[in-house]
C-alpha cells in the first residue's frame, strides 16, 4: 500500500510503507546428528593419539587452550621414568546422551557449539565442552573443556526447534559482565584472594572459593622460608563463547593464563622440584620456580547488575622454569 501526499511546492510524492522482514532465521551451526558424530570422532581420535602421545594426530581434533593442556600432560608424562608412567586407559564421551547447545549463527560467523558431556554411559554430564570449526582445516576440534562443580546444568534458552542463541561474550550491554571482566576477576582470585575484583564480580561458589583457597593455602605453605606469588600472564587464547540463558543472562566459556612463582626467602635455601616437574626442571634444585598454567573457565552471568557465578574451571601446568642454586650453576 502506498501513501500519497503533497510537498510544499505542490508536487505529489509517494511514500512506501515499511515491508515486513523476510530474512530467514540464522542457520544452526550444524545438526544434532552431526554434532554427535563430531563428539564420537573426537573420542576415537583422542584415544588413538593418547595411546602413544601423538601430538600431530591430537592436533587434528583439539585446538586452543585444550590442546596446550593436553600436550603439557604428554610432556609431563615423558619426563617420568618408564616405571612411573601409568598405562593409558581408553575412554570416550557418551555422545548419545550428551546435552547439546547448538547456536544459530549469522552468515560469516565462525561455527561452534557447546555440549554437556559425560565420560561414562548413563552418568550425568560433569563437563562443558566447546567444539569449534576450523575452516582452514575443514574439521571440528574441541577447544575447551571445563569440569563442573555441580550436576545442575545452566538453563540455556532454546527455540522451538531446540537451538540456542549465541550472544556477544564481550561488550554486551545486556549483561552484568563480559569475558574480559570475568577473566580479570578469576586472575584476582588467584593473585589476591579476590580482594580487588574477584569477590565483587563473583558470588561465592565452589569454584570461586577453590581459587581463593589456592591463593590462601599455597601462598603461606613455605612459612618464613619462602614466598609464593600468583600473577596473570600473556594469554594466547582470547576466544570466548556465550549462549543466552532463560533468565536473559548468558553462559560464558573463556580461558585464562596465570603464573605461580615460588622463591626462597634467603640465600642458602633451595626448592627441590617434584616428580611431576621433571620434564621442565630435570631434578635440579632452584632458588625460584615460575610455573605457567593454562585454564578453561565457565561462568553464568545475569542480565541485571548482580554477581556472576563461576561454575567450574580446569587448569594444567604448561611450563616451569627458574634459576638453579649456585652449586648447580657453577657445575653448568
Amino acid at each position: 500500500m502506498a501513501l500519497t501526499g503533497c510537498s510544499d511546492d505542490g508536487t505529489t510524492r509517494t511514500q512506501q510503507t515499511p515491508k515486513a522482514s523476510t530474512a530467514p532465521d540464522p542457520a544452526p551451526a550444524l545438526s544434532a546428528a552431526q554434532a554427535r558424530d563430531v563428539i564420537t570422532h573426537y573420542s576415537e581420535i583422542n584415544n588413538a593419539a593418547n595411546a602413544d602421545r601423538n601430538r600431530a594426530l591430537l592436533d587434528t581434533v583439539e585446538d586452543g587452550p585444550l590442546y596446550a593442556m593436553s600436550v603439557s600432560d604428554y610432556t609431563e608424562t615423558e619426563g617420568l621414568p618408564a616405571a612411573d608412567r601409568r598405562p593409558y586407559k581408553p575412554w570416550s564421551y557418551d555422545s548419545a546422551d550428551a546435552k547439546l547447545y547448538i547456536p544459530r549463527l549469522a552468515a560469516g560467523q565462525d561455527r561452534w557449539f557447546a555440549a554437556a558431556l559425560s565420560d561414562q554411559k548413563g552418568k550425568a554430564p560433569s563437563r562443558l565442552g566447546v567444539f569449534a570449526e576450523r575452516p582452514q582445516h575443514k574439521r571440528w576440534e574441541l577447544v575447551s573443556v571445563v569440569d563442573l562443580d555441580s550436576p545442575e546444568l545452566p538453563d540455556i534458552a532454546l527455540d522451538r526447534d531446540g537451538y540456542a542463541t549465541a550472544v556477544a561474550a564481550d561488550g554486551n550491554k545486556q549483561l552484568a559482565a563480559g569475558a574480559t571482566l570475568l577473566r580479570t576477576a578469576v586472575l584476582d582470585n588467584f593473585a589476591t584472594g579476590g580482594a580487588n575484583t574477584g569477590t565483587k564480580v563473583f558470588a561465592p561458589t565452589k569454584a570461586s572459593k577453590r581459587q581463593i583457597e589456592v591463593h590462601d593455602k599455597t601462598g603461606t605453605r613455605f612459612g618464613n622460608q619462602g614466598t609464593t606469588v600468583f600473577a596473570g600472564a600473556a594469554n594466547r587464547y582470547e576466544d570466548a563463547y556465550a549462549l543466552k540463558t532463560t533468565d536473559g543472562g548468558a553462559l560464558i566459556l573463556f580461558s585464562h593464563t596465570h603464573t605461580q612463582t615460588d622463591a626462597v626467602a634467603y640465600s642458602g635455601l633451595q626448592i627441590n622440584p617434584g616428580k611431576g616437574d621433571r620434564a621442565w626442571l630435570h631434578d635440579v634444585p632452584r632458588t625460584s620456580i615460575t610455573y605457567t598454567f593454562v585454564c578453561n573457565d565457565a561462568a553464568t552471568v545475569p542480565a541485571k547488575a548482580e554477581p556472576s557465578r563461576l561454575i567450574g574451571y580446569t587448569c594444567a601446568r604448561t611450563d616451569a622454569s627458574g634459576p638453579p642454586v649456585a652449586s648447580w650453576s657453577d657445575r653448568a
